[in-house]
């Protein structure tokens, strides 16, 4: 790719990149920056031709935001269906490396699959310290050169995909350490993922990033945002819903977590407020038009009251 050749159009998409993301990823502000300014080299098409677009290392606890962004700036530049994940606890023995290449000729694996989806996206490898030796031996072919040769023989071209590997390494310590300053804990996490994974592996990926636990007020903005979308997502099936303001707290009160991040919250709403449409239209409830009500410690709809 050719930064001269970028379209006006795509310049501006590429400006609003930051932005989009800091919307969707909720208290991770020190990690943003970087991703976008890695990213934006990958588009220009400012990095080294025989290498992936761009290659990250993102540690944190779970549920603080590593997948999601992941899937957010794949969405925003890509195409929804443009990221292929793979959990690296599928692939703890020697045999699991035919899976992603293929055990002989003929076979494909995984990541042929993903290749012949598409000519771009992103590899998403999860929780990448659970892999066994032989795969990682494959993730130095790709972060060195881009290109991988399958059980087949023939060579996959990566050169056009953004690699991102996920970790848990060091997640207790961030719980534990969250009274110490950021650039403390962001140093002995990287300290331990540097001595726990392999020298040359660690070497190799552009950029180590470090997620923060959520705290409380972090958690409630990811809520609030996160009753938005349900909202939405239930208005593109026909329901016209009024949400109080006690619903986030309701919300809050059955799904935050100190040690899990968002991932019970998003759990929550969707159990929650899918749980109560789908009780009101088996109870008859034959308005589109509903509010949401809270009583007895129970999310309920009902018909709402303007169009009564």
């Amino acid at each position: 790719m050719n930064a001269l050749n970028i379209s006006a159009e795509r310049l501006e998409h590429l400006r609003h990149l930051e932005a989009h993301l800091c919307e969707r990823i909720r208290g991770q502000d020190h990690v943003i920056p970087r991703v976008v300014a890695a990213l934006h080299r990958g588009e220009l098409g400012l990095t080294t031709p025989t290498r992936p677009r761009g290659s990250f290392l993102f540690l944190g606890p779970t549920g603080v935001g590593k997948t999601e962004l992941s899937i957010a700036f794949t969405d925003y530049l890509l195409g929804r269906d443009k990221l292929f994940r793979f959990d690296m606890s599928e692939y703890q023995t020697q045999e699991s490396l035919a899976v992603l290449i293929g055990g002989r000729v003929g076979e494909v694996g995984q990541l042929g699959m993903a290749r012949a989806k598409s000519a771009t996206g992103t590899l998403l490898f999860d929780e990448i310290e659970k892999a066994h030796p032989r795969v990682l031996d494959l993730f130095l072919q790709i972060l060195d050169a881009a290109r991988v040769t399958m059980a087949s023989g023939e060579t996959l071209d990566l050169s056009s995909f953004y690699v991102v590997f996920t970790s848990n390494i060091a997640a207790s310590e961030i719980l534990t350490l969250q009274h110490s300053s950021f650039t403390t804990m962001e140093r002995h996490v990287l300290a331990k993922a540097q001595r726990t994974l392999r020298p040359e592996l660690y070497a190799r990926i552009a950029e180590k990033l470090v997620f923060s636990r959520l705290s409380y007020d972090v958690q409630m903005e990811i809520a609030r945002f996160h009753v938005e979308r349900e909202l939405a997502f239930l208005r593109n099936k026909g329901f016209h819903l009024v949400a109080s303001q006690q619903l986030v707290a309701f919300i809050m009160q059955r799904g935050f977590h100190p040690r899990l991040g968002a991932r019970p919250l998003r759990d929550a709403i969707e159990k929650h407020l899918r749980g109560a449409v789908a009780d009101a239209l088996l109870t008859n409830v034959d308005s589109r038009h509903l509010e949401f009500v809270i009583a007895a410690n129970t999310l309920t709809v009902r018909p709402h009251e303007a169009t009564r």
